[in-house]
């Protein structure tokens, strides 16, 4: 007698998780980056420049490229396309530090 509500509350855990599950989702399909990731990926790959302009562009890629930025800062640009193949508009030349 005790196995079927041991089963309903299995059913509705598996359900409650799946909803939170599909609630990310929808949240993250919105293109936004999350609060406080540019950030500490922007310190990273700035860690051994000027940090003041370094920083600046860095913010500025990483919005646009959603989150991707190279691992380090000797880290190859190859790792995030989107980041290597930005360009400044007047000299074309890369964009992102």
């Amino acid at each position: 007698m005790k196995v079927i509500p041991a089963a309903a509350l299995l059913l509705l855990v598996l359900v409650a998780t799946a909803s939170l599950q599909a609630l990310a989702v929808a949240a993250d399909s919105s293109g936004a980056v999350p609060d406080g990731v540019c950030d500490g990926k922007c310190r990273s790959r700035c860690s051994l420049k000027k940090a003041g302009r370094c920083m600046g562009l860095c913010m500025m890629c990483c919005g646009k490229c959603q989150g991707c930025v190279p691992s380090g800062p000797y880290a190859s640009k190859d790792e995030c396309p989107c980041y290597r193949d930005m360009k400044s508009p007047e000299s074309q030349r890369p964009k992102c530090p």
